[in-house]
C-alpha cells in the first residue's frame, strides 16, 4: 500500500476514496479500497490506496486521538509512505478539537511538522483563501454550518479556529504564494516546520491549485484536509513509477432498495422535499423515538411495504425544529438514540434482502455502516462529486451510497439508487 487515509466519519471516507481512484483526469489514480473501522487483518496485496474509516469527528479529543493513531500503526505496517488525515471541508469541529489535537498527534507519531491543513474541495464549492473558509459564495459562519446540530461553525477564519484547538502556533500559505507553484509552497512548509509550526493553512479556490499543493508535498509523510487534498496526490505515485494508474471498474448490484436519511442540512432537506414529490417517504416523529413509540419495526415495515418505489424514512428538520428538539433532551441523547434507530433499522432491512442502501448524513451513516459491518468496500464510479458507489464482498454483495449532509444534486436519491443497480 503507498497511501494511507485516516478518515474521522464514514462519509468523508467515501469522498476521499472516491478522489484518490479517479486521480487527475488522463492519468487514473491508485486502486483503492475503503474500510470500516481499524481492520483486524492486513490488506489485499492489490490495494494500493486505503481509507480507514472512523467516527471520531464529534466524540473527546482523547478518544479520537487513540482511534487515530491506531489507524496510523496499521496503515504504516500496511507499508504506506504517505498518510493523509481526512476531515471535513466545512472544518466540522467544536473549538475543543478534533482536528487539532490529532494532526498534532499524527505529525508527533511521525515525527514530522510544517503540515498542509487544507479544507478546500472547489467542486463541492469549497474554497479557503487568505485563511478564510468559503461555501460557495457565502463565508463558512452564513451558510447554514453555523447551525450544524453537533459541530456548530462559528468562525470562517480556520487559522484561528484551528489555532485554538492547536498546541503549536498555525501557519499560513497565502493565495498568491500557492500560484507562485509547488517550488514556492514547498519552501512556505519547509519554514513553518523550522519554525515549529505544525499545522499550515494553505489556499486554494480551483482544482489547480490543489495539484500544486499535492506536487508540494510529493515526500511529506502527513497531509490534513478535506477530500480534495488527494487529487494531486495519486499522480505523484505514478511519476514516480510506484503505480500505474486506476481506470476504474463499473460496480453495482441489482436488488431491494431503501433510503435512510439523518441528515439536517439545507441540500439534505431539499433532496428530501424533491424525492417526496414522487416516492412514498416518512418522517420520523423524534418526541416520539426518545419515548420509544417509534422503533425500527415500523420503518423496516414501512420501507418493506414500499420496495420497489424508491422509500425514503428521514429524521431532517429545520435548525428551529432541531434546536426545540435538542433543548428538550439534550443533544448527544438524541443523536445517540437516532443513530441507534438508523443502525438497528440497516441491520433489519438487509437481513430482510434489501441490497442497495442509500444513507445521507455523516454520524447517520457512520451508525449505519459500523452496524452492518461489511469489512473492505470497492469504489465505484462516482455518482455526484464527493459520493461513489461502494460495494460490499461476499455472495450477496450490498452497494451503498454514503452522501455527507451537504453533498448531492437536487435528485441525488434516485440517481444514487440507479447508480448503486449498476446502471
Amino acid at each position: 500500500m503507498l497511501l494511507g487515509v485516516i478518515a474521522d466519519d464514514f462519509t468523508g471516507a467515501s469522498d476521499i476514496a472516491n478522489t484518490i481512484s479517479k486521480g487527475l483526469l488522463g492519468q487514473g489514480g491508485l486502486r483503492t479500497a475503503q474500510f470500516l473501522g481499524i481492520p483486524e487483518e492486513n490488506a489485499p496485496a492489490d490495494i494500493e490506496a486505503g481509507v480507514v474509516s472512523l467516527k471520531s469527528r464529534s466524540i473527546p479529543a482523547e478518544q479520537a486521538i487513540e482511534q487515530s493513531l491506531a489507524a496510523l500503526s496499521w496503515l504504516l505496517a500496511q507499508g504506506c509512505r504517505q498518510i493523509v488525515f481526512k476531515y471535513c471541508s466545512t472544518f466540522d469541529s467544536t473549538l475543543e478539537g478534533n482536528i487539532g489535537p490529532v494532526g498534532e498527534a499524527l505529525a508527533a507519531a511521525l515525527g514530522v511538522k510544517g503540515v498542509v491543513a487544507c479544507p478546500a474541495f472547489p467542486g463541492a464549492g469549497r474554497t479557503v483563501y487568505m485563511g478564510h473558509l468559503f461555501v460557495k459564495d457565502r463565508l463558512l459562519n452564513e451558510s447554514g454550518l453555523q447551525n450544524h446540530p453537533l459541530n456548530p461553525m462559528t468562525d470562517p477564519d480556520i487559522r484561528r479556529w484551528l489555532a485554538q484547538q492547536a498546541k503549536d502556533t498555525v501557519g499560513l500559505v497565502a493565495h498568491e504564494r500557492v500560484r507562485q507553484g509547488a517550488d514556492v509552497v514547498r519552501q512556505i512548509l519547509q519554514e513553518a516546520s523550522t519554525n515549529g509550526q505544525t499545522l499550515v493553512i494553505v489556499d486554494a479556490i480551483s482544482d489547480e491549485d490543489l495539484v500544486t499543493i499535492g506536487t508540494a508535498a510529493n515526500d511529506h509523510r502527513l497531509v490534513t484536509g478535506g477530500s480534495g487534498i488527494a487529487i494531486g496526490l495519486p499522480a505523484n505515485f505514478i511519476r514516480m513509477g510506484l503505480a500505474t494508474g486506476n481506470v476504474g471498474v463499473p460496480a453495482g448490484t441489482e436488488g431491494p432498495e431503501a433510503i435512510l436519511a439523518g441528515s439536517c442540512s439545507g441540500a439534505t432537506r431539499e433532496q428530501v422535499g424533491i424525492h417526496a414529490q414522487n416516492h412514498p417517504t416518512l418522517a420520523i416523529d423524534v418526541d416520539s423515538v426518545m419515548s420509544g413509540e417509534t422503533t425500527s419495526e415500523i420503518l423496516v415495515d414501512f420501507l418493506s411495504k414500499h420496495r420497489g418505489a424508491a422509500p425514503l424514512v428521514y429524521s431532517s428538520g429545520t435548525p428551529d425544529e432541531v434546536g426545540v428538539v435538542q433543548s428538550r433532551y439534550g443533544r448527544q441523547a438524541v443523536a445517540d438514540r437516532l443513530d441507534a434507530l438508523f443502525a438497528e433499522t440497516a441491520i433489519k432491512l438487509v437481513s430482510s434482502g434489501v441490497r442497495r442502501l442509500v444513507v445521507a448524513g455523516g454520524e447517520t451513516s457512520g451508525a449505519v455502516v459500523s452496524a452492518l459491518d461489511l469489512g473492505a468496500l470497492t469504489i465505484g464510479p462516482e455518482i455526484d462529486p464527493g459520493v461513489p458507489v461502494l460495494l460490499s464482498h461476499g455472495e450477496q454483495p450490498i452497494a451503498l451510497a454514503l452522501k455527507s449532509g451537504n453533498f448531492g444534486a437536487p435528485d441525488f436519491f434516485t440517481k444514487a439508487l440507479e447508480r448503486l443497480s449498476g446502471r
